[in-house]
């Protein structure tokens, strides 16, 4: 892929930011530059706005059975230029070429949901509430939409909100993450490819001013955004003031319980890949193992051997099992907070630090990390790492593990490995987290599910994906109507 100048999307157009800013967009395995993405102004987010208002007042008319066939087109663009976009995804974001893979087909899954919308946005009819009187419920789209994405899915989380946008007869301003944003620019060339009206999808590239400029403007109503729980406050707090409707999804410290009945191998294989998938970049990655009972005798030793035979590489490489993390900056601060659990009491089992990939020695490696005798009150225990790291707790009991999670401050995910029926049901009712996983490592939910975080991990009342995206981007509408008889015109 050679270097290239993006643009910003507005009003059908693609045109060049005068800010003449720009950020350098580079491959995490092999510090090659790719493109340059500008840092535009809220300016140019304005001019994206009043576009966007505009094509509202148009589209929002538009039947809805119109509206969702674009999405049909757009769905078999994002089928024909799959590779492409997967490829895409692992050059600028270092995923393996696989995990891009899974990502696109998640974004597309969304796409067909959407296409769904003409059910999914159907009201409610009482008759005769009173003598004559009916009383229905309508879904009207809400105006322009604003959505934040962030670096770590760079095809699929706009997708949690974009498509169910649209077919709702809303408009979208989206500001892709500046750390990967040549996907988004094939994805929204792809949206214009599809026919879609100018202005209704349009792309404004840049940093924390085109967040706040989201969030301040008076003609955009709502803001989705997925990112760290410290922005996700920032964003709902100030979003929320100037009066817009805003879904905030955060951070996540993800615990999963480890039974001695569960099965060896596949709890393993599991685990492992929850942990170090995506470099373990993503807001399901099991973070922390706590091993219940006689658990840990069995479990750590197999873990041990499954992290360090772990390939490591860059990810178009077809045996490479782990890419490199997004940044130098990021590596940094990943070997940082591994240190900091080593000082806190935990005990190195595998050390993933200092890693060298021969042929990339200028990636961005780490190779999979364990720590074992995690403090429970630790800050490598309580912090996000959003890093290829895993730590390892004991308990005696099933409640025990389960304190553990309610304690914590996030709520996105908690998994359970076992055999035992009852025991996962106890579990599933009582654990404190939005997404549940009964041996299950990444419990993401499917498209026509909401992608349900509690606590820290989310702020808001709807989620993204499914039915919750669709009661997002639309507001009810009450119809209380009477027609006497006396009124009616007879002919």
């Amino acid at each position: 892929m050679s270097e290239q100048i993006l643009q910003n999307f507005i009003n059908g157009k693609w045109t060049s930011s005068a800010t003449g800013r720009f950020r350098e967009v580079q491959n995490p395995a092999t510090a090659e530059i790719l493109a340059k993405v500008p840092i535009s102004s809220a300016a140019e987010l304005d001019q994206a706005a009043q576009v966007a208002h505009k094509a509202f007042l148009e589209w929002r008319n538009v039947p809805v059975t119109k509206r969702i066939q674009y999405l049909f087109k757009l769905k078999d663009l994002l089928e024909a230029n799959f590779e492409d976009l997967s490829r895409t995804i692992t050059m600028e974001h270092g995923k393996t070429l696989e995990e891009s893979r899974g990502e696109m087909r998640r974004a597309i899954e969304n796409v067909e949901v959407a296409c769904g919308t003409p059910t999914l946005m159907m009201g409610d009819f009482v008759e005769n509430i009173a003598p004559g009187i009916d009383e229905y419920m309508i879904r009207q789209p809400i105006g322009v939409t604003g959505i934040i994405s962030p670096f770590n899915f760079p095809g699929m989380i706009a997708f949690w909100f974009i498509p169910y946008a649209v077919a709702a007869g809303n408009t979208v301003v989206i500001k892709p993450s500046s750390r990967v944003p040549i996907t988004m620019f094939k994805l929204v060339k792809l949206m214009e490819e599809s026919g879609l009206p100018a202005g209704v999808v349009n792309m404004v590239n840049g940093g924390s001013e085109i967040v706040d400029a989201i969030l301040d403007h008076p003609l955009i109503k709502s803001a989705s955004f997925v990112g760290s729980t410290p922005v996700a406050m920032h964003v709902y707090s100030r979003g929320s003031a100037h009066g817009k409707r805003v879904q905030a999804m955060g951070g996540a410290k993800n615990p999963v319980l480890i039974l001695p009945d569960a099965d060896v191998k596949v709890t393993t294989d599991i685990l492992i890949d929850s942990a170090f998938g995506n470099a373990g970049q993503r807001c399901l990655a099991a973070a922390t193992a706590i091993m219940v009972g006689e658990a840990d005798k069995i479990f750590i030793p197999a873990l041990a051997e499954a992290a360090s035979r772990r390939v490591v590489g860059y990810g178009l490489n077809p045996e490479v099992q782990m890419g490199p993390v997004i940044t130098p900056q990021d590596k940094v601060r990943i070997e940082g907070l591994i240190q900091q659990g080593v000082d806190e009491g935990a005990k190195m089992l595998v050390d993933g630090r200092k890693a060298v990939i021969p042929g990339y020695e200028k990636g961005n490696f780490i190779r999979p990390t364990i720590l074992t005798d995690v403090p429970v009150d630790g800050l490598i225990a309580k912090t996000e790492v959003f890093g290829p790291v895993l730590g390892i707790m004991h308990v005696n009991t099933v409640e025990q593990g389960i304190e553990i999670l309610n304690n914590g401050a996030f709520g996105n995910m908690g998994c359970i490995f076992t055999s035992n029926g009852s025991v996962a049901r106890k579990f599933r009712n009582e654990a404190e987290a939005g997404n549940i996983g009964i041996n299950i490592g990444v419990a993401a939910p499917m498209a026509f599910f909401p992608f349900s975080g509690w606590k820290d991990s989310f702020f808001g009342t709807l989620h993204g994906q499914g039915k919750h995206a669709i009661e997002f981007f639309t507001q009810t509408k009450i119809v209380i109507e009477r027609w006497p008889k006396e009124w009616t015109r007879k002919f």
